[in-house]
């Protein structure tokens, strides 16, 4: 896509800003031995302005069962993070009725190729994907506009929008209503609940897959601590997965002893700051060696403290590899093996041209929608991303669930985080919930589970059949009908 169409204060080339009618086919699937029957409708939602005048396009899939009460049917709304990323990845990797044919653990040989999903949760929901604004095949007129959607609260606010305007042109206010995000998107919503329950919009239950509410869990910066304690056995569920400490026969009872000493005793040596004694410093070197793998020397030159991207390059480094962060179970081959950094995360780029390829594909041939439009997986918004009154860049949107929750106490949330996720640990999350000082009568409000596998845990074929059966549990549990 030419720069000019990125950058520009003009309308993007190649893309009218007028109402459009969706693409709509219809399909079906066999799932758990029973045939599926439904359409998928594929289009982009207008945002309009005081003048009535379209001023942002927000690309959508939706999948509906045939012949179902739209009363009685769940209806679900997914997205993923970044911030900047589209809903291609929860779409095409475990929700929708296609999924990618992947090679857990590694890159799978092209051409790539969909397959149909004998796990979609289209047997236990109707689907709607949401890419946001500057995400996918979403557009606003301007680039003025799209700042006002590059933002903690504008993000919030336009995908609210997208769900008020959809629930209303295809009269779904009485369906038992349900969001799934991913990464940011959980941020996003937990936000969205709090937002929309002020607004007369009252969720049934709320997917948070590879939570991360707040972001002081996971900013390594000098002067917050906090990081380097939850992200701890996440390092070692790596280590111990690639054979960088002995084996151990149950991996959760010996992240429940890494979890143990990371809030305790490591956490309470941290605070001291530099008053640590010597003999302190030994003993937590060595206690960290043995529960990461790492160098004592190099433990030492990190202060005790051991940011993640040092750790995905330092962790194999003597074999010449590094780590993935959005899955550690992936490798990968830097050309300088003496750098601090690594070169790319590998898991990402395992799994980003199958999900790129085959969606494209997809979306035009399968489903009918045509553009020249380039699908934005990855829009570096980072640097134009408003965090509001967040600080350094930590947004925390766990007050806003909390609010929703008292507000509206039948709300369900179901929370999936992967043992090999280092860009947002399980252990991060479990501190999050720890904290949000909810009422003792809501705390039955949550569930969590618990995967052997990544960020995208879907990709790992027993954490997928895993995630299918807990969802479908949570979705009947959500809303008994």
């Amino acid at each position: 896509m030419p720069d000019d169409e990125k950058n520009s204060e003009e309308t993007p080339k190649g893309l009218v800003f007028k109402e459009e009618e969706p693409s709509v086919t219809h399909h079906e699937i066999l799932v758990n031995g029973k045939k599926l029957n439904y359409t998928a409708t594929v289009g982009r939602m207008p945002f309009k302005d005081e003048k009535e005048e379209i001023e942002a396009q927000m690309f959508y899939m939706a999948y509906t069962l045939d012949g179902a009460a739209p009363g009685t049917r769940p209806l679900m709304f997914s997205f993923n993070g970044g911030p900047g990323s589209p809903s291609v990845w929860l779409h095409l990797g475990a929700l929708g009725p296609k999924r990618v044919k992947m090679e857990d653990g590694q890159f799978a040989q092209p051409p790539h190729q969909l397959v149909d999903n004998d796990y979609t949760w289209l047997e236990h929901t109707d689907l709607v994907f949401i890419d946001p604004i500057n995400t996918g095949f979403s557009r606003a007129k301007t680039k003025e506009i799209g700042t006002k959607h590059l933002g903690v609260q504008g993000d919030i606010e336009s995908v609210s929008e997208f769900i008020r305007l959809y629930i209303s042109r295809n009269e779904r206010w009485n369906s038992p209503l349900f969001l799934v995000g991913e990464s940011y998107g959980t941020l996003r919503s937990a936000g969205i609940s709090g937002h929309l329950i002020d607004r007369g919009n009252a969720f049934n239950g709320i997917v948070l897959v590879s939570s991360i509410l707040n972001y002081q869990t996971a900013r390594f910066v000098k002067g917050n601590d906090l990081p380097f304690l939850l992200f701890l056995p996440t390092y070692a569920a790596t280590a111990h997965y690639h054979g960088a400490i002995p084996k151990r026969k149950n991996l959760r009872g010996f992240l429940r002893e890494v979890e143990k000493w990371a809030i305790g005793e490591y956490a309470s040596l941290l605070a001291k700051g530099d008053s640590v004694t010597p003999a302190e410093r030994r003993r937590m070197t060595a206690q960290l060696a043995k529960y990461t793998g790492l160098r004592p020397a190099f433990i030492e030159q990190s202060n005790l403290r051991i940011n993640i991207h040092a750790f995905c390059k330092e962790l194999l480094r003597e074999k010449k590899r590094t780590v993935g962060r959005i899955d550690s179970r992936f490798v990968g081959i830097d050309g300088d093996h003496t750098s601090q950094n690594v070169e790319h995360d590998p898991s990402i780029s395992a799994l980003m041209p199958p999900y790129v390829s085959t969606f494209n594909q997809y979306v035009r041939q399968e489903l009918g929608y045509k553009t020249d439009l380039e699908y934005f997986v990855f829009n570096k918004v980072i640097g134009e991303w408003n965090w509001g009154s967040a600080g350094q860049g930590m947004p925390d949107t766990s007050e806003a669930l909390r609010k929703a929750l008292s507000k509206n106490p039948h709300m369900k949330v179901y929370i999936a985080s992967g043992f090999y996720d280092l860009a947002t640990p399980h252990f991060a999350t479990e501190y999050t919930l720890n904290h949000m000082g909810l009422d003792a009568s809501l705390r039955g409000n949550f569930e969590t589970g618990e995967y052997e596998a990544g960020h995208m845990m879907y990709v790992h074929g027993p954490s997928l059949e895993k995630l299918t059966q807990d969802i479908g549990r949570f979705i009947q549990s959500a809303w008994p009908g």
